[in-house]
């Protein structure tokens, strides 16, 4: 493992193929699927290589192996029927998306109320999480409050003054 991180600080390796060491799920960018029906149309009609398949369509010839070989994992054959829309062959290639509930688990607090009492005297983030935390035992850790805290405030308009010295 020391020699992974070792060889990757040093550039001899990507973080990428480091990745798969610590078992990191890499994400995987989706090929669109006009660009899918290109690629089984030049690899099943046309014959070609996957690396000639990969130079006329845009993407990269693992790109095409891999789509190849979902393809080939899947229920679906060629040539794909024309009433076929593209999300049923999407569905079967690549799985159902993963959403996002768009809520945190734990009890939100409320960053513009923290924000104003953080502008009163001998008020310190340390006494409002204790406060937050008397409140929902369950709630985030310290360190976990301040940087959402920290990100919530980037996320404010300030405004810049210039001041030149006379």
């Amino acid at each position: 493992m020391i020699a992974i991180i070792t060889r990757m600080l040093c550039g001899l390796i990507r973080s990428s193929q480091a990745a798969p060491f610590w078992g990191w799920p890499m994400p995987t960018e989706r090929i669109a699927m006009r660009k899918v029906r290109e690629i089984l149309r030049l690899t099943f009609d046309g014959g070609l290589p996957s690396r000639e398949v990969a130079r006329r369509v845009g993407v990269g010839s693992t790109g095409v192996r891999v789509m190849l070989q979902r393809f080939r994992a899947s229920a679906l054959t060629w040539p794909l029927p024309d009433v076929l829309t593209d999300t049923a062959p999407e569905r079967e290639l690549y799985g159902v998306a993963a959403t996002r509930s768009g809520q945190r688990e734990r009890a939100e607090p409320d960053w513009s109320a923290v924000n104003r009492e953080l502008k009163r005297k001998h008020v310190t983030l340390q006494v409002l999480w204790d406060e937050y935390i008397e409140d929902h035992p369950a709630g985030y850790s310290y360190s976990r409050y301040c940087f959402l805290y920290r990100t919530w405030e980037g996320r404010l308009p300030f405004m810049r003054s210039s001041w030149m010295a006379s």
